[in-house]
């Protein structure tokens, strides 16, 4: 194991911080595995999880059973992960700038497209090969002015050339479910299997770019933009992994967890081994855009009527929004049917605030998909 260092901006003197990845592995070997955690830093289920897999990855690069490079970043977040403000954490939007940790990495595909046209050939993994160092070389030129920046690119410069990354998140009480794009599910529904994942979410591009696909955009648009005339292949895939609900950090789960994504990475070849058998998908994967975010149109005392993981129908009612003032019952209901997969850890509602998610089979949005 090689454990490496990377500092970021310090935004005022004296203050640093630091992210720290862990190197399993051969670097020469058959391919690179990228896994990270708590990119939203008070999604901890994740970075227990990455804690259990550096013990395992350990053993297994002892054992010699590494056949690609595995890098693990257990806390991708060290920024957030202070922001706490009277015993609250607040690890999901920076404070400085208002903005989304998972959002608004940088998009380096045009200049990567310009700079390989005059190389690309027959061959894919000529192209493949050509991309990959064009994406390195781009975000190494990158030269980022605030902390938050930094640390998106110190994560970006060690997943780009990754074939496989691994995102660790969770939600606010949830089931496990993940998202990945269409073009990558075949390589993806494993893992939603070994994981038990009750949804899967499937969307090319769901906007605001997030971790996961400034990595797939840059194949996907660098394919758009040479179709029928050069072979690029799908260079790198992404799944971000929700490890059911904030609360959920315990051993068991987390050994499990890793288990699982231990199991996948078998069954996928970076691990030497015979993986234990894929047990059934619990859910087929769906489209990010039949993903209703049921709203509550007042505020109030939040009731839930059902529980994550349950199968909803058109119109079933989800919570009731009490105001003890006037008695007032609004009934919160979905409109589509589909699987509530997601619901608000808060007990008290605001006007038009999203309580709930459920999985669809219909796509009717379009647009940003995703939440705040």
């Amino acid at each position: 194991m090689l454990h490496r260092t990377h500092d970021l901006i310090s935004p005022v003197p004296g203050t640093g911080r630091q992210i720290h990845s862990f190197h399993f592995g051969p670097t020469d070997g058959a391919g690179k595995i990228y896994i990270q955690a708590s990119l939203h830093a008070d999604e901890l289920p994740g970075m227990l999880v990455a804690w259990h897999l550096k013990q395992r990855l350990r053993e297994l690069e002892q054992a010699g059973r590494l056949n690609h490079e595995i890098v693990l970043v257990p806390v991708a977040n060290p920024v957030g992960l202070e922001q706490v403000l009277m015993d609250v954490p607040l690890g999901r939007y920076e404070l400085e700038s208002g903005q989304n940790f998972n959002r608004l990495f940088v998009d380096v595909s045009g200049q990567v497209g310009d700079e390989v046209e005059p190389h690309l050939g027959d061959d894919p993994q000529h192209n493949a090969r050509l991309i990959r160092t064009s994406l390195r070389r781009a975000l190494e030129a990158q030269v980022p002015s605030t902390q938050l920046q930094s640390q998106r690119l110190t994560l970006q410069r060690l997943a780009c050339d990754a074939d496989m990354v691994l995102d660790l998140h969770c939600d606010f009480e949830a089931v496990a479910h993940l998202y990945t794009t269409p073009e990558a599910w075949p390589k993806v529904e494993p893992l939603s299997r070994y994981l038990g994942a009750q949804a899967s979410l499937l969307a090319t591009d769901s906007g605001g770019q997030s971790f996961d696909e400034c990595f797939t955009l840059v194949w996907w648009e660098l394919q758009q933009r040479f179709n029928h005339r050069f072979e690029i292949p799908q260079g790198s895939f992404s799944v971000t992994v929700e490890l059911r609900g904030q609360l959920d950090v315990d051993h068991h789960t987390a050994s499990a967890d890793a288990d699982a994504i231990l199991d996948y990475l078998t069954d996928f070849g970076a691990i030497g081994g015979t993986a234990a058998p894929q047990p059934e998908l619990l859910y087929p994967a769906t489209p990010l855009a039949a993903v209703e975010p049921v709203t509550t149109p007042a505020g109030g005392l939040l009731v839930f009527h059902v529980l994550p993981g349950e199968e909803m129908s058109a119109g079933q009612l989800i919570a009731d929004v009490i105001d003890p003032i006037t008695d007032r019952i609004t009934p919160v209901r979905c409109t589509q049917p589909g699987l509530l997969y997601a619901r608000s850890l808060r007990r008290m509602a605001t006007a038009g605030m999203v309580v709930a998610h459920v999985a669809g089979r219909e796509a009717y949005r379009s647009g940003y998909l995703l939440s705040p």
